[in-house]
């Protein structure tokens, strides 16, 4: 899966020389938290209602609406915009994006291509991302278990899992949290099938197999 398929599209920006409260109301108006900055179509920086936040004084809890605005009416944008950015291209796998987010702890990527931003993703994209990769909201079994970390051991337990009748919906693999030689791997399963016997056998044949609704 790559960027393209769950970035936004449709983008807000602001320039530089804005005034940011011309931000803070398009953030509100558009109900988002992210704004590239882009001056002559090129992408600058990048505005959030957290770098506002962090802007505004310490006592700005105590000032009434009016002495906000004209404090913010007095900043412009390229003044508080964060720089460098960190950006995806269309084509940027997913899973490459969530490290860029993570590593650098930042909360969106703009998405540039042919040096003009065409679109926005945010953290909560890739949790929809992980959401549709992983199958969680289908109906089906979530089936954890630690294998040999050798070839065709994910595929015999697929193999069980098909035995009992059941398809195969989602399958991750990590090496996190174990010993060396070994993998966790989780099955998610759809369709319907023989739970008594899938449980019986996996349990019989791996130690520690945990299968439960994918729902719990």
């Amino acid at each position: 899966m790559y960027i393209k398929d769950w970035m936004s599209s449709e983008v807000v920006t602001v320039a530089p020389d804005d005034p940011v409260t011309v931000a803070v109301k398009l953030m509100r108006e558009k109900g988002i938290r992210h704004l590239p900055v882009v001056e002559k179509g090129a992408l600058v920086g990048i505005l959030s209602d957290r770098v506002i936040k962090d802007y505004l004084p310490s006592e700005a809890t105590t000032l009434d609406i009016f002495e906000l605005h004209y404090l913010l009416g007095q900043v412009k944008v390229a003044k508080i915009m964060r720089t460098p950015v960190f950006s995806a291209t269309p084509d940027t796998p997913v899973e490459e994006a969530a490290l860029l987010l993570h590593d650098h702890q930042i909360s969106c990527l703009p998405v540039v291509e042919a040096g003009k931003v065409i679109g926005i993703i945010t953290d909560k994209d890739m949790y929809a991302a992980l959401i549709h990769i992983t199958g969680v909201k289908q109906d089906g079994h979530r089936i954890c278990l630690v294998l040999e970390d050798k070839a065709g051991s994910i595929r015999e337990a697929g193999d069980i899992v098909r035995k009992h009748g059941f398809g195969l919906e989602s399958i991750l693999s990590s090496h996190a949290f174990t010993p060396a030689g070994q993998r966790m791997v989780v099955i998610r399963t759809r369709g319907r099938g023989d739970l008594t016997a899938l449980r019986e056998e996996l349990q019989a044949r791996y130690s520690g197999a945990d299968i439960r609704s994918s729902r719990q």
